[in-house]
């Protein structure tokens, strides 16, 4: 199965998960495979989550990445 197709059936349950701030798609830079790649606020130890939280390693035979974007909120701008 490809990236993109496991990222639509699993990501409304990733992003229920704790932390997660997004879920998309990319390629990893040091294989170049497909991966799905979900965005967290910050990374935490395993042993501080819930194990309902954990990120899984890979979904459909895909490979998960886990990337630390920092706190997402809209902003008031101007154009």
């Amino acid at each position: 199965m490809n990236a993109k197709r496991a990222r639509e059936l699993h990501e409304s349950r990733l992003m229920r998960l704790a932390n997660v701030t997004g879920v998309g798609t990319g390629r990893d830079e040091h294989s170049g495979v497909d991966v799905i790649v979900v965005f967290v606020a910050r990374k935490v130890p395993l042993d501080r989550l819930r194990e309902e939280d954990v990120v899984p390693a890979q979904l459909e035979g895909v490979p998960v990445r886990v990337l630390a974007v920092g706190e997402v909120g809209a902003h008031d701008q101007e154009l």
